[in-house]
This record gives structure tokens, sequence and C-alpha cells, in this order.
């Protein structure tokens, strides 16, 4: 039978970049001004280092080699600010992105979406961060709101202070997955959620209590801050998959039961009926192969709700009309998705400084950019329960 192992072992990688490309143009997209609409149109050149110049890990061509080169430093404009990156992270996007040559317009690129730093300049009309402030916010991918350089331009909106709490480090693995996670259970339909009340806002600490959650691929990046948000939630049981040396990390994070992603997915909805006897309305594949959205298909009871972080992949002959299924593309820079980027970061330092959100753990890469191309790689093979870190500023 199927496992969550054996299906990791055996699908090609370009099936998914493929499915994640499907998704994007069928959600409309062309990799153009269109798409990204504040995406900077010409090719930066090489400058000799000076006080405005910074380094930046460029993506020379489609489907190139990475070379940490310099180039201007961005000025903020009206409502945004600029961050000195002090961490950034790795996400699977980023190698994807140059073995499958999507989602950039323009090259030499730069890539990269997670980021902590210090908040080095402000436009006009930024109220809520100042100098010196130590923010975390998520990158885009043009090379004026990427992450993998030295300095970055963010909308000041989405943009929160890292609390004592937190380092660099840390706070940099949060805000890819975070939004995919938050998207995905909060947006409405046309953002690519299933649109429930969102625990950060008044009324929504606790709104399903004791209503149960599946979350397949619970120590994925984007599985640990679904785990979170549904504990603060009130979901219960908070059942989700994964590998045993996981449980215990994961319980802590907020899961009740951890079925072992090794078991044969043909049993999960046997399993999760020896742990509840409620109906599971509820689901959320942050794995999103076309066996893991079948077997949590399956466990999704009538009037359920599905999300999947890749294209659906669901058995035409499964279909049925009482099930929602939809697609999260998590990134608050997106016109559909900013409202509820800006209602997160409004209340997200609050949520780690109380432990309610929590960061991946870190392992931190040597050699600050030019350290990335290897830690790509090294994800590519596969990485569990933790996100790798890049520091921009020890790039020699």
């Amino acid at each position: 039978m199927s496992t969550f192992l054996t299906h990791r072992t055996s699908w090609k990688i370009g099936a998914v970049a493929a499915l994640t490309l499907a998704y994007l143009y069928r959600a409309g997209f062309t990799f153009s001004s269109t798409i990204f609409p504040f995406q900077t149109t010409t090719h930066d050149a090489p400058h000799v280092a000076d006080m405005s110049t910074q380094k930046a890990l460029y993506l020379l061509e489609p489907k190139g080699k990475f070379a940490v080169q310099e180039r201007d430093i961005q000025e903020p404009g009206p409502g945004e600010v600029l961050v000195e990156i002090h961490a950034t992270a790795l996400n699977p996007v980023d190698w994807k992105i140059q073995a499958f040559d999507f989602a950039i317009k323009d090259y030499p690129a730069i890539v990269g979406t997670d980021s902590a730093g210090i908040v080095k300049k402000v436009g006009a009309g930024v109220t809520n961060v100042a100098v010196g402030d130590k923010v975390l916010h998520q990158g885009f991918f043009d090379n004026r709101r990427a992450t993998f350089q030295q300095h970055t331009v963010v909308p000041a909106e989405i943009v929160a202070k890292i609390p004592p709490n937190l380092n660099f480090d840390q706070a940099s693995t949060i805000p890819l997955t975070l939004a995919t996670a938050a998207v995905g259970l909060y947006n409405d339909k046309k953002g690519g959620g299933i649109d429930l009340d969102a625990p950060w806002e008044e009324g929504g600490s606790n709104k399903y209590a004791g209503e149960p959650i599946l979350v397949i691929g619970g120590s994925s990046a984007v599985g640990q801050h679904v785990i979170q948000f549904a504990k603060i939630s009130g979901f219960s049981p908070i059942i989700t998959t994964a590998s045993k040396q996981n449980e215990a990390y994961l319980k802590s994070l907020g899961a009740t039961h951890v079925i072992d992603r090794n078991a044969p997915l043909a049993d999960l909805s046997a399993s999760v009926k020896a742990i509840t006897d409620k109906p599971v309305k509820v689901a959320y594949d942050a794995i999103s192969f076309a066996d893991t959205q079948n077997a949590a298909y399956d466990v999704l009871a009538s009037g359920g709700k599905f999300v999947v972080v890749l294209n659906e992949a669901i058995e035409k002959d499964k279909i049925t009309s009482d099930k929602e299924v939809v697609h999260v593309y998590g990134n608050v820079h997106m016109p559909v998705n900013r409202e509820i980027g800006k209602s997160l970061y409004a209340k997200l330092t609050s949520l780690l400084e109380a432990g309610d959100i929590k960061p991946n753990n870190v392992e931190v890469l040597p050699n600050g950019l030019a350290g990335i191309p290897e830690g790509l790689e090294k994800l590519r093979k596969g990485v569990s329960a933790l996100k790798l870190v890049a520091r921009p500023q020890e790039t020699a």
C-alpha cells in the first residue's frame, strides 16, 4: 500500500513544480507585471561597493547559477521601509524557481521570501515602525522586495516588530509559512482560504473549541504553523501525520495526536476514527501530493473544508459537492491576501511574545549569502522539522 514515505521518494521533483505552476496559471497569473504589480522590470548591473550599495545573491539566468554581486540599496517609497536583513530563511520555492524557471520575469533575479532585520529608513506616512526597530516580514519575487540580499524594501503595513524572546534567526523562519497557514485557514475562498474566524481578531480565540482538525505533514514548516493556529483557534483533537521522531515536538506545538506518516494511507480514516467520533470538517494538507490529498479527502465529513498547498489532485470519482477544496497561495504582498496580511501583522508581535506562535527550529548556514546555493541543494534533498537560515551581513 502507498505510504507517506514511499510517496515522497517516488514522486518526481518536476511534478511538484508543475503543480505549483499550474495553480498560478489556473488562478489567472501570467508572469509579468500583471501578476506582480510592483515587480522591478529593469535589470540590475553590478556596481562598485560603497555606502549606497549592498551585496545580493543573483540567479543569473533561467535555470542558471547563483552568484553574489553588488547592487544599489533601494530607497523606500511612501508607506514603505528599508530593512537591513540580518537573517533570511530558505524555502522549497527558492530551489524550485532555479530548477524550473517560474515566478520570475527578469534576470538576473533575486529570490528569497523570509526576512528579519533592522529598519534603516522609513518612507512618508509610516507610523507603525521606526528606524532602529527589529522587524520580520515576508519578501516577494522581485529584486526590490526579495530577501537574498543585504537590504530590502517592504510595505510597512506587513511588517511586525520582533519581540525580545526571539532572535533574528528564529524570526526569519516565520513569514512565508505563517502566511501560508493563515491565508489557508482564515482568508476567504477568493484568496485561497476556507474563511474561518481568525484567532487574533475579537471573538476568534477558541472559536472552534471541541472541533477536530486533521493536518497532513505536521512536521513541515507550514504544518507546524497550522498546528499552532489550530490550537489558538480552539480545535481539539488536533490530529497530524509525522514521523515518530517528531511526535514530542509537534505535541509541544499543540498537536494532540500524531499518526505515523509511514502507516498506510489506506488506514488513515480508521486511525482518525479511533481518535475521535466527531465529524472532521476541517483538514489542511501541508504536503499535498495526490495520495495524501485523496486520503485526507476521505477523512473529511460532509460539509467539510480542505486546504491544499499544491494543485488539487482529488480523484474525480471521489469529488462531491458537499466538500470544499481550496488551494492556498500564501503571500501577503498579493492584493487578494493583503487585508488578512495587514490584520495578522498588526497582532503578530503580541502572538510571538505570548508564545502562541513559535518559530521553526533553525540551522544556520555558513558564509552569508554565498552559503545559500549549498543550502538550497540540501533543502532539495529533504529537510524536516527545521529551516535553513543565512545571515546576509556575514557575506565576505
